[in-house]
């Protein structure tokens, strides 16, 4: 990323101030505690944001037969609120949200997202044709910068302003947020040199020595990998991209240590309803 060295007087108990929120992570030191806080007032660099909450939720039925998955509620908002509103206190502008099996309830519920002090407006999909094919319906929205992309059954407690940050810094064509859990097997999981993903394989067979590092369905993406999708068909992030990108070294990882559930199954519900924090 380029940059340029300033000169600058500031007054001491700014100085202060500034220094008070440096804690070695998230804001790293001097320079990087301006910027973060500059950037706060001026706004996100990423203005653009698309939320996948198309698919059926076949594992979470019988909840699924009336309503999306991405709608159903989590101390009493829906699953896709809590990012809606993350996106929005982040600075991000225009959200698309991608919709499908009962997605008139999801444009119901938010319609143009002013009620949320945010603009919202859908990428409709007749047939679901996996996590890549919405991309590729958005991409006249989606060619204009780099967008945040977050799968519409995920719960996250992420800094999404150090992780646009960290993107930024990355040079790479994509950027996933990456936890730990026990059962890698069960989602993409990663191997890592530094910041980079070097493998990306899609739930692999559980094998010793496996990665415990899995995707999270929340990244930060180019438009120049919506060239990489295919113009038909059924096409997935985790099988027809991301493990691209890990080869080429366009692909960074980025571990954050806050709460994430992903939301596929009751058994998955209920430890959101027990461990998500109330707003």
């Amino acid at each position: 990323m380029d940059r340029q060295r300033l000169t600058i007087t500031l007054k001491q108990d700014i100085l202060d101030r500034l220094d008070a929120t440096i804690d070695g992570a998230s804001i790293r030191n001097r320079s990087h505690a301006i910027e973060y806080h500059l950037g706060k007032v001026l706004g996100s660099r990423i203005q653009t944001a698309l939320i996948l909450a198309g698919g059926q939720g076949v594992k979470m039925r019988p909840f699924t037969y009336e309503i999306p998955k991405a709608m159903i509620p989590v101390q009493g908002k829906p699953i896709i609120e809590h990012t809606v509103t993350m996106l929005r206190d982040a600075g991000v502008k225009k959200i698309l949200i991608h919709i499908g099996h009962l997605g008139n309830k999801i444009e119901e519920y938010f319609g143009d997202g002013s009620r949320l002090g945010t603009s919202i407006s859908y990428v409709k999909e007749a047939k679901a044709e996996g996590t890549a094919a919405p991309l590729r319906l958005a991409k006249k929205e989606l060619q204009t910068g780099p967008f945040i992309l977050v799968y519409g059954d995920v719960l996250i407690d992420i800094n999404m302003r150090d992780f646009i940050d960290f993107h930024s810094e990355s040079n790479s064509l994509a950027t996933i947020a990456i936890t730990s859990v026990a059962e890698p097997s069960e989602f993409g999981v990663v191997k890592m040199q530094g910041n980079k993903v070097v493998e990306f394989l899609q739930k692999p067979p559980q094998s010793p020595g496996m990665s415990h590092l899995i995707y999270t369905g929340v990244s930060i993406i180019e438009p120049e990998v919506i060239s990489l999708i295919p113009e038909k068909g059924e096409s997935h992030l985790e099988d027809d991209v991301f493990p691209k990108l890990a080869k080429q070294k366009k692909l960074s990882g980025y571990p954050f240590e806050g709460k994430w559930f992903d939301i596929g199954t009751p058994e998955d519900y209920e430890r959101a309803l027990a461990n998500w924090p109330k707003s």
